[in-house]
C-alpha cells in the first residue's frame, strides 16, 4: 500500500485538478460519500444515534460538511459545529457550507473559546463524533480553540470518526501535541505516512482509504517513496511448484555464539527452518557445538576455531569461507560476542563475503566502530538495529533516533547502501534507493528476550531462498510480527517467548499466502 506525505497528496490533488479537469469539489464529494460508508460501517443502527460533525474553516470541515449532509439524507440526527464564523470560509468548503444551510441542517457557529465554554455543556449528548477539523496541512501543534476542542471529545465516550486524519497529528512523522484520538479514520486517495508509525497508528484508529478520483498515473508519477507492508505484494514469494526439493530452497549459513550466549544462535538457526529454508549450517566456537547439537536438531553444526575466552577467532575465517561454498546468505551477530578477533572477522565478511548476508546483535555493535566498511561491502547487506544499536551506528543518541526513526533509517540506508531493519513499534524497513516500508504487525508482548534473533533467522533464511534483500527484509518483518499477533490473539497478550513466535512462523506464513 503507498503511504503518501503531505505534500505528495496535495501534488496528486493539483495535477487531478489542473491536468485532468477533475474539480476540486467533485474530489471533495467523493471523499465525503465514501468517509459516510466507511462511518455508517462502523456505528451500528446509526439512525437511531446523534451525530455531532465537528468542522474547521479549511477544505477539511468541506469534508465534514458533505458528510453532515449524506447521513441527513440518510435519515440520520446530525448536528454541524463550526468552529469559526462562517463569513470566513472560501473555495471547495463555503459551498458546501451553503449547501447544508440549504436543507436546513442545525449549524453551531463556535468562532472563540468563550462560546465554547457555552456550548459544551449541552454538546454531551452526542454518541457518534465526526472530527473534520484539521487536515493534513498542520504544520505546527494545536493550541487555542481547536485545542480545547480536541481534548473535550477525547473525554466524551462516543464513536470518534477522523476525516482523512485525525486532527493535530503531523502527517508525514506520526508526531503530535494535542490530538483526536479516532476509533477510526477515513483517508483521501492514499494513506499517510504518519497514520502508520507510532505514535500516529495508536492515535488513528481503523484505517480505511476511500478512493476520491485520482487517476492512477498521478499517484504513479508523484512517486510516493513510502510503503505500508502488505501480504498481497509478499505472497507470491512463497509460490512453490509441486517438484521442488530442499536443494532448491537455499542453504543459509549462521554465524552466531559465544559463552552464555548459545540460544540466541540456536534460535536464528532454526527461525531459518522455520522460515523454509532448504538447509541450515550453525557455525560458531568449537567448544560451543556439543551445546548447539543439543538445541538445534534439523540445522547442522560446524566448529570454528575461538578465543581464550570461547569467541569465534580471527584465524576461523578460513574455515568460514570454507564453510560459505555452496551457501546462498549468511547470517551473523546473534550472541555473537564482541572481541576484537571476533570484530576482525565480523569486517573481513563485510568486505568479502559472496553471498547477500544479514548483520544483527553483536555484529551490529562491532560494525559500528567503523561503519564506512559497509561501503565496501562485496555483496548486499540487510543490517536489523533496534534503536540502541542504531544509535551507535550513526553517532547519535537513541533519544535522537526515535525522535524520526524513518528519517534516521532512510537516512543511513541511503548512505551505507545497506537494507537497514529499524526495529520497535511499527518497523521501519529503508533502502538504498530511499524507499521506506513500514511495517504493520506486532505488538507490545515482543517486547522481551530472544525476538531480534528469530527475527535474523527468518530474514536469513528467506535471503538464502533467493527472495534478495529488499523482499527478505520485508517478508520478515511482517512474518515475525504476525507470528506473535497469533499468539497475542489466542494465547496472551504477554509472557509468549521467543521461541513461541518462532514455532508460530509457519501459521504466519499460511496468513500471508491466503490473504496475497
Amino acid at each position: 500500500m503507498y503511504l503518501v506525505t503531505a505534500e505528495e497528496m496535495r501534488e496528486m490533488d493539483r495535477r487531478t485538478i489542473e491536468e485532468f479537469g477533475i474539480p476540486g469539489r467533485v474530489l471533495m464529494e467523493n471523499a465525503g460519500r465514501g468517509a459516510t460508508d466507511i462511518l455508517c460501517s462502523h456505528v451500528q443502527d446509526i439512525r437511531k444515534k446523534r451525530v455531532a460533525v465537528v468542522c474547521g474553516k479549511g477544505n477539511n470541515g468541506g469534508d465534514g460538511f458533505v458528510i453532515a449532509r449524506c447521513l441527513a439524507d440518510r435519515g440520520v440526527h446530525v448536528v454541524v459545529f463550526l468552529l469559526a464564523q462562517a463569513r470566513e470560509l472560501q473555495g471547495d468548503a463555503k459551498a458546501n457550507l451553503d449547501l447544508i444551510r440549504k436543507m436546513g441542517l442545525p449549524l453551531v457557529e463556535i468562532a472563540d473559546l468563550d462560546t465554547f465554554l457555552e456550548k459544551r455543556t449541552s454538546m454531551q449528548i452526542y454518541d457518534v463524533w465526526v472530527d473534520a477539523i484539521l487536515g493534513t496541512g498542520l504544520s505546527s501543534p494545536v493550541t487555542g480553540l481547536y485545542g480545547d476542542v480536541i481534548q473535550y471529545i477525547n473525554y466524551t465516550t462516543g464513536f470518534v470518526f477522523a476525516v482523512d486524519i485525525a486532527s493535530g497529528l503531523f502527517a508525514d512523522t506520526g508526531q503530535c501535541g494535542m490530538c483526536i484520538k479516532a476509533d477510526a479514520t477515513a483517508a483521501f486517495g492514499f494513506a499517510k505516512v504518519g497514520q502508520a508509525v507510532m505514535p500516529g497508528a495508536g492515535l488513528t484508529g481503523e484505517l480505511h482509504v476511500v478512493d476520491i478520483g485520482i487517476p492512477k498515473s498521478v499517484a504513479k508519477n508523484v512517486g510516493a517513496k513510502h510503503r505500508l507492508v502488505s501480504p498481497r505484494l509478499l505472497g507470491p514469494a512463497l509460490i512453490r511448484p509441486d517438484h521442488i526439493h530442499k536443494g532448491d530452497l537455499g542453504h543459509l549459513l549462521v554465524v552466531a555464539g559465544s559463552p552464555g550466549k548459545t540460544g540466541a544462535a540456536a534460535m536464528a538457526a532454526m527461525s531459518a527452518m522455520r522460515a523454509g529454508t532448504g538447509l541450515v549450517t550453525l557455525a560458531g566456537p568449537k567448544t560451543l557445538c556439543p551445546i548447539f547439537e543439543g538445541q538445534v536438531i534439523e540445522a547442522m553444526t560446524a566448529p570454528l576455531a575461538e578465543t581464550q575466552d570461547g569467541s569465534v577467532a580471527e584465524n576461523a575465517l578460513d574455515a568460514i569461507y570454507k564453510l560459505l561454498a555452496g551457501k546462498t546468505a549468511l547470517a551473523i551477530g546473534p550472541g555473537l560476542g564482541t572481541h576484537d578477533e571476533t570484530g576482525k572477522v565480523v569486517e573481513a565478511l563485510i568486505l568479502g563475503c559472496p553471498v547477500p548476508l544479514i548483520a544483527d546483535a553483536d555484529a551490529l555493535n562491532l560494525i559500528a566502530e567503523d561503519p564506512n566498511i559497509l561501503k565496501k561491502a562485496r555483496s548486499p547487506i540487510v543490517l536489523t538495529p533496534h534503536p540502541g544499536e542504531m544509535a551507535r551506528l550513526a553517532k547519535t543518541s537513541t533519544g535522537e533516533i526515535q525522535q524520526d526513526r524513518m528519517g534516521w533509517a532512510r537516512k543511513f540506508a541511503m548512505e551505507f547502501k545497506v537494507h537497514l531493519v529499524l526495529k520497535g513499534a511499527r518497523t521501519i524497513v529503508a533502502h538504498p534507493d530511499g524507499m521506506v516500508c513500514i511495517n504493520p504487525t506486532g505488538n507490545p508482548g515482543m517486547a522481551s528476550g530472544g525476538m531480534g534473533d528469530v527475527l535474523t533467522g527468518l530474514i536469513g533464511g528467506f535471503l538464502s531462498q533467493g527472495l534478495g534483500p529488499e523482499r527478505s527484509a520485508r517478508l520478515g518483518v511482517y512474518v515475525h510480527g504476525a507470528a506473535a499477533d497469533l499468539l497475542a490473539k489466542n494465547v496472551a497478550p504477554v509472557g509468549y517467548l521467543a521461541t513461541d513466535v518462532m514455532n508460530s512462523v509457519p501459521r504466519a506464513l499460511d496468513g500471508v499466502w491466503k490473504n496475497a
